[in-house]
């Protein structure tokens, strides 16, 4: 009889030669359990998604009342449908008053599509800058103002266009002049390695999108939704965007995405041409209800005041001669190694003792550690250990 893995292989579309290649039975809060009894310590989260930990009970139990009450019905924008409404009024309690209009989507991918369409619309202009190392997503506009050519070249042409400046470094910001539609900026750059803005940058790049009339873009795919210790990252730098983006950690497992701007920002999508953007499965009432849930679950069970110490557990433990350096925002952080072969083999040895990690698309050399924000000082210890162990072991 064919295996899963076989089927896996077979029939499913692949996206490297060398899959992770592990077989998932059930999961559940912090822990994966393979098919063979194996149990897996998730400190990724499916990269940056299961902020609340595996099937959170409130979410599976949001996730069934609304299967009971109805799934998709119609094209987004359309019905008067609660999960939607409830949602977005909760997110746009998050945030200033400003940011009071919530487009919902199926994917950050989809987000980033959506606010570079809005930017345009909105501001007639074509230019889009954004930085170096930067990643959006996959598809072809947020491939666009990826950073990284290495990743772009084999599918180009892609949007034209587009400029790119390096995170962090101040003279670079006179790029942005009123050509600029909008630069779009990872709060927290995550596929670099997890870089985190110093010297005000930030409040730099918002003075000079202001200056010249461009909007700011905030792609908080991964670091929304409480990930670096603040519902949003930007609040630790004293900034707003234009336009913010999110998915990954707000659904609690299930796919959502979103991107949020002012009301007459986003009314550019309504006229010349009506429809300025549509999707069919944009703001599943199932994945609402779940994200709703996600929300909820992180506000009353105040897992944000744990970000911090539980990511300064992580750095206390997380010492040895193998381990360069330590990056962080709250619990998106990067441990980094002398080379990317070092840290692949630390990577599939953690992998065997129990422990999944893994490495930074535009960062090689750095493990990814960006756990359910459930994770208790125990599982913490825990996983260091194993880590430690899985080091030394590969020596």
């Amino acid at each position: 009889m064919i295996s899963m893995r076989q089927l896996f292989l077979q029939n499913v579309a692949q996206t490297s030669d060398f899959p992770l290649m592990i077989e998932v039975e059930k999961a559940e809060g912090i822990y994966m359990y393979g098919t063979k009894g194996e149990r897996y310590l998730d400190l990724i989260s499916g990269i940056g998604v299961s902020n609340v930990g595996h099937r959170h009970p409130k979410v599976l139990k949001a996730i069934h009342e609304q299967l009971d009450k109805y799934m998709h019905l119609m094209v987004y924008g359309e019905f008067v449908q609660a999960p939607q409404a409830q949602l977005a009024q909760a997110i746009t309690s998050t945030l200033p008053e400003r940011l009071n209009n919530v487009y919902l989507l199926n994917s950050g991918a989809e987000a980033v599509e959506g606010a570079l369409k809005l930017a345009k619309r909105y501001t007639g202009r074509t230019e889009l800058i954004s930085c170096r190392n930067a990643y959006h997503g996959s598809t072809q506009g947020a491939l666009s103002v990826n950073g990284s050519e290495s990743f772009k070249n084999a599918f180009r042409p892609l949007l034209p266009d587009v400029r790119h400046v390096r995170y962090n470094h101040l003279p670079d910001l006179e790029d942005i002049t009123h050509r600029t539609a909008a630069v779009i900026i990872e709060t927290v750059q995550g596929e670099a390695g997890v870089r985190v803005a110093t010297d005000n940058y930030l409040q730099h790049l918002r003075q000079r999108c202001t200056e010249v009339g461009a909007l700011l873009i905030l792609d908080e795919i991964q670091s929304g939704f409480g990930r670096t210790g603040t519902f949003w990252a930007f609040e630790q730098f004293g900034i707003e965007p234009d336009i913010l983006l999110c998915a990954k950690g707000m659904g609690g497992g299930m796919p959502i995405g979103a991107f949020i701007a002012p009301q007459e920002v986003m009314a550019a999508f309504k006229t010349d041409p009506i429809l300025g953007h549509c999707t069919t499965f944009g703001g599943h009432p199932v994945s609402c209800a779940a994200s709703l849930a996600t929300l909820q679950t992180i506000q009353e069970e105040n897992l944000l005041a744990g970000v911090q110490p539980k990511a300064d557990l992580f750095k206390e433990l997380l010492v040895h001669p193998r381990i360069k350096e330590i990056r962080n925002c709250g619990l998106m952080m990067a441990a980094e190694f002398e080379s990317f072969e070092v840290l692949k083999a630390v990577i599939d040895r953690a992998i065997l003792n129990g422990v999944l990690t893994d490495w930074f698309l535009f960062c090689d050399n750095s493990m990814r550690i960006a756990p359910p924000l459930v994770i208790t000082e125990e599982q913490i210890r825990e996983a260091c250990a194993i880590i430690l162990r899985s080091i030394e072991e590969v020596q």
